[in-house]
């Protein structure tokens, strides 16, 4: 079954993994498909997504194969999940410009806002409920 969504996230990230938590709570219809770009088998399922950007900033897929990168996949996956008001301010024009420059450096320092917001920089054993997601 296609999801609508593919998130490409950190499985290392404690914050990125909370969310990725909290969407696949709220998404009861299963729109969305949770990939941890460092799970063993990733670069084989997935070549055609560059590891290495994809740590740097996060990155999702639509259902018919375009890509989405930053605030534009937390946008789409919030909205999936009915959620869309929580986030619409972020896509606002003069609003979106600021907000992608406040997530750059948050998915640049993530591991030490973790630390200083859950206590660890690093989450070796975080799942995210279903399996395989």
């Amino acid at each position: 079954m296609t999801k609508d969504l593919t998130i490409f996230y950190d499985g290392g990230c404690p914050l990125c993994v909370a969310e990725m938590q909290h969407l696949h709570r709220l998404d009861l219809q299963g729109k969305i498909a949770f990939e941890n770009i460092y799970a063993k088998d990733f670069i084989e399922r997935f070549p055609h997504i560059d590891q290495q950007q994809a740590d740097r900033r996060l990155h999702g897929q639509s259902a018919d194969g375009n890509m989405l990168f930053g605030l534009d996949v937390t946008y789409q996956a919030w909205a999936l999940v009915g959620k869309r008001k929580w986030v619409a301010v972020l896509r606002w024009p003069v609003v979106k410009q600021l907000a992608d420059i406040g997530y750059l450096f948050f998915a640049r320092y993530r591991y030490s806002i973790s630390r200083l917001v859950t206590g660890q920089s690093r989450c070796e054993s975080c799942a995210i409920g279903r399996s395989p997601l």
